[in-house]
């Protein structure tokens, strides 16, 4: 694990995720407790004991029979029937189900509502500091596997068409070559005739998440409001009983003495409970919030 940032401020958290972390894609997981303190970053399906007991042939029959029951009772109560089993499991996670799945986000905000939204307190009554994590190992996403599926197309020289003489299509002007340069012609010369092109299946078997070899960025799809309004994104873990190694992942941390500004800002810029709960119980949560914790009007 990476020295953890410690931040105090709004403005603290902003600047440390706008200059100090590592570019490219980046997923945020916000935990109002911290790692450190017995809460390890792993899926919920690993925290439940019972499950731990079992042997590791017991626990993956038991986690499908237990998938298999939840879409059986899924044709009462949802518009669209899951059409894999990523599908079934995004939506049993999002339902409360302990699942192989990890909720992360790609908004770094919704991240930090996560971490400070409610401020816990120690065995002896003292408020803890929280956290948001950063996925900073770059797992396989999803997508990667899906768009395999689909066959290279070789470009095929057009025997017909010849440039015009004297053509000139204005590449030349900003540096970057035209697309119809020798170098491109020399590549259409020598593509292979589409008899002789080996082109994979278009029906190959996308991987279940059971039988996954490492950890997969998987983004669902949008079955309920909140998961559009919280930028959701789903970690598939292969070894859901595991909690993730320390060089996956950097700690911010939040001090708590922040957390009540953190909260007020937040909800300054629409990142709060109405926002991210676009329902009667996130509109009752945010008058809660507004009203009756921390005195603000309306």
């Amino acid at each position: 694990m990476t020295t953890p940032f410690m931040i105090e401020s709004f403005e603290e958290y902003l600047n440390t995720v706008r200059n100090e972390l590592p570019k490219g894609r980046i997923y945020f997981r916000g935990q109002t407790k911290l790692v450190s303190d017995g809460y390890s970053l792993a899926p919920s399906i690993g925290r439940h004991d019972l499950f731990r007991k079992l042997s590791l042939r017991a626990r993956d029959e038991r986690e499908r029979e237990v998938l298999d029951v939840f879409r059986n009772h899924l044709v009462m109560h949802v518009q669209h029937l899951p059409q894999t089993e990523w599908e079934a499991l995004a939506i049993a996670q999002h339902h409360g189900l302990p699942t192989r799945f990890m909720d992360w986000t790609t908004n770094p905000l919704v991240a930090l509502y996560f971490a400070v939204r409610d401020t816990k307190d120690d065995d002896e009554g003292h408020a803890v500091d929280s956290a948001v994590y950063v996925l900073i190992s770059d797992p396989p996403r999803f997508t990667d596997f899906k768009n395999a599926q689909h066959p290279t197309i070789e470009p095929v020289e057009d025997l017909e068409t010849k440039p015009a003489d004297g053509y000139s299509n204005g590449y030349e002007e900003f540096g970057v070559g035209s697309p119809e340069s020798d170098e491109d012609d020399e590549q259409l010369e020598e593509a292979p005739d589409a008899d002789d092109v080996d082109e994979e299946p278009v029906n190959q078997q996308l991987p279940s998440p059971f039988e996954i070899t490492r950890n997969v960025i998987y983004h669902p799809p949008h079955i309920s409001p909140r998961m559009r309004a919280q930028d959701s994104v789903l970690l598939a873990c292969y070894r859901p009983f595991d909690a993730l190694e320390d060089r996956d992942w950097l700690e911010i941390v939040v001090r708590h003495k922040a957390h009540d500004e953190i909260r007020q800002q937040l909800d300054e810029y629409g990142v709060f409970d109405r926002q991210l709960f676009p329902s009667l119980d996130g509109i009752a949560k945010w008058l809660r919030y507004r009203v009756f914790e921390s005195g603000r009007s309306l």
